[in-house]
């Protein structure tokens, strides 16, 4: 059958096809667009956080961390208290692979140790003829796992007889790099317990602000401006100080988490309210209430679930706070206090300018920190975007 043609207002021609229009001869979607259009949420926004490498590559980094707090006592070298009195303040030995070109394998210098009488300081020197190969998965200082199983064993230890410090030791002879792996366990955990608590208040507060308004909402953002208008950081130092210090270090941890807690939720809760203001008003809510739905089943049910997403995007954007606020309090001797080992509490050693100054493998602590509040910057922003269905 021939297409009748038709001139258009510019006088151009162009093909009218007069056959009644049947949707069911339309072509049938691809399997790709098909798998598309039948994702949940949750899957598209893998996919878009997939293709977001920066995201994905600082996930994988919080990811391997967060694993490592599991087996922190395998993973250190020496047990968090082992001293070694010949060896205080000692640098970092480096690790080599060739000795006087040939291969040997993961080893140390030995240190060759005297004393300037002059400035009373300590020298170490590597010793060349001192060659000290690293063992691994070795039996090495006694330990406790998680404070219930007794075990020796080691991802790596020192010669017999020899020593490891890849980042050097303390004014104790302790050996740093155990004592920041055993300290991730404390800084990495305080953050996810102390968004809990935030997330906790500030779901519950705010959804109640937004979902009832009138003056309920009025009353609860009157309390959320006076909690924002102390300074956050004089307001941690006092309720830290408020904490009394006959405490056990546990009770001293829980402590600092619902501290870190209490000040960090009105932000969320401010969130949630918004959020509630404009979906109460939508008629999948509207339909929940007719059909005598309670105002707790409609929140928790119908309303939260709407914007889950922006909440887990915000909670990787408020951990970092967290361990910041942690390291922060420790560092000032206002959070967590020895004989509990955080990446604060190691900070703390290196307060003094002429400590840093001689050995600055102290400020070692601070790498961590750096890198994790950058990864969960960064996997914030991925998480984020992925969450936006305009994107």
């Amino acid at each position: 059958m021939t297409t009748p043609q038709t001139p258009d207002a510019a006088g151009a021609d162009h093909y009218v096809n007069p056959a009644p229009w049947n949707p069911y001869e339309e072509p049938a979607l691809t399997p790709q667009q098909e798998r598309y259009y039948l994702a949940s949420q949750w899957r598209i926004m893998w996919w878009k956080l997939r293709r977001h490498r920066l995201a994905m590559i600082s996930g994988g980094i919080l990811a391997l961390m967060y694993l490592s707090i599991l087996i922190s006592e395998f993973l250190a070298p020496y047990n968090l208290d082992t001293r070694h009195t010949s060896f205080i303040h000692a640098p970092p030995q480096a690790v080599h692979l060739f000795h006087e070109g040939e291969f040997v394998g993961p080893f140390v210098y030995g240190f060759s140790y005297e004393l300037d009488m002059s400035s009373m300081k300590r020298i170490y020197t590597p010793n060349p003829e001192d060659v000290q190969p690293i063992r691994f998965l070795c039996l090495g200082d006694g330990y406790e796992f998680w404070g219930l199983v007794p075990g020796s064993f080691h991802l790596a230890c020192p010669a017999e007889g020899g020593t490891l410090f890849l980042l050097g030791t303390d004014r104790l002879g302790r050996d740093m790099l155990s004592r920041l792996i055993y300290g991730a366990r404390i800084s990495l955990t305080v953050g996810l317990f102390g968004v809990t608590v935030s997330f906790i208040l500030g779901i519950v507060i705010g959804g109640i602000a937004g979902y009832y308004g009138g003056w309920i909402d009025n009353v609860i953002n009157r309390i959320i401006e006076i909690f924002q208008s102390f300074p956050q950081l004089p307001l941690w130092m006092a309720l830290s100080a408020a904490l009394p210090p006959t405490w056990s270090p546990l009770l001293i941890y829980f402590g600092i988490t619902i501290i870190l807690g209490l000040v960090d939720w009105t932000g969320l809760a401010r969130a949630v309210r918004s959020k509630l203001l404009s979906l109460r008003e939508e008629d999948f809510c509207t339909a929940a209430q007719l059909m005598g739905a309670s105002p707790r089943r409609i929140i928790g049910r119908h309303l939260l679930p709407s914007f889950m997403s922006h909440l887990i995007a915000s909670a990787t954007l408020a951990i970092p706070a967290m361990i910041l606020g942690e390291t922060a309090l420790s560092f000032l001797n206002l959070g967590l206090r020895p004989p509990i080992t955080s990446w604060g509490v190691l900070l703390n050693e290196a307060q003094n300018i002429n400590v840093v100054a001689l050995y600055p493998w102290l400020m070692a602590p601070a790498v961590p920190v750096i890198v994790v509040v950058l990864a969960f910057q960064f996997l914030g922003d991925g998480l984020r975007d992925a969450a936006d269905p305009y994107k």
